[in-house]
């Protein structure tokens, strides 16, 4: 009997479709550690989420049927910048990114960006980003809007809570066709497109430890000031952040 249900817990295995997560972030050492953490405050294994470095230049074509859902990570892109001022490796990504993310929005098909990810969600779907809205490497207090009140990945949350966030560009006006599902002082924090595609200004996939781990990477990103960075580290090692990574892990459980 315990064969057999062993069994059939690894048929199950192999016939789920797997996640997959678009990663941005050129830094071998922050890239591993994002995708650690999906694995371990989503609760899946190796097999169960896919990865393409998109930094490295991995472009290929992503059939959405052949995944459960698809996460975007951090990266260090601003679409707030005029075309001039971008990067060739930035214009690359977005020439890549822009497309699949309006076909996934076109098709609703499930979808969670954190960070950077509401960036380019907004810009696919004809919003604009500004770096009037930008916060610096903190903890936030997350406060859920009334549209929020039925939606199946903040079921059980508080009204408020904190998160970490970190980035220079933001936007407080939602996108056509979408609905603002939280905010902070700053920005929007949380929006959804459809039923099914959102995405998340502070990041869910984070605890203390990972965003230490980013604060040394980082120092020198015009974050913060260098000298700051330990400083830092000794705030965010106080913060009391749990909520976020339910947010994930719902995700996880309604779409696997």
């Amino acid at each position: 009997m315990k064969v057999a249900i062993e069994l059939k817990s690894v048929i199950l295995r192999v016939m789920t479709k797997p996640f997959l997560l678009l990663q941005s972030r050129p830094e071998d050492e922050a890239s591993d550690d994002e995708y650690a953490a999906f694995l371990k405050f989503g609760g899946l294994q190796p097999e169960q989420l896919q990865r393409l470095r998109l930094d490295r230049g991995e472009f290929s074509p992503v059939n959405l049927d052949d995944y459960s859902g698809i996460f975007m990570g951090g990266g260090p892109a601003n679409f707030a910048y005029p075309p001039e001022e971008k990067s060739p490796e930035q214009l690359q990504f977005e020439d890549y990114i822009m497309p699949l993310l309006r076909r996934i929005a076109a098709e609703d098909k499930p979808f969670l960006g954190t960070c950077l990810g509401v960036g380019a969600l907004v810009t696919a779907l004809g919003g604009r980003t500004d770096f009037d809205h930008g916060e610096p490497v903190c903890a936030v207090d997350i406060n859920l809007t009334p549209e929020a009140q039925d939606d199946p990945l903040l079921a059980g949350l508080p009204a408020s809570f904190r998160g970490f966030v970190g980035h220079k560009e933001g936007t407080d006006t939602a996108p056509p066709n979408s609905v603002v599902l939280a905010r902070s002082a700053t920005c929007i924090q949380l929006l959804r497109a459809g039923k099914n595609v959102y995405a998340a200004q502070f990041h869910p996939e984070l605890d203390a430890d990972g965003l230490a781990l980013r604060i040394n990477i980082y120092k020198h990103a015009g974050y913060f000031a260098p000298s700051e960075a330990q400083a830092l580290i000794d705030v965010v090692r106080r913060e009391h952040v749990t909520e976020p990574v339910k947010i994930l892990q719902q995700f996880i459980k309604r779409y696997k």
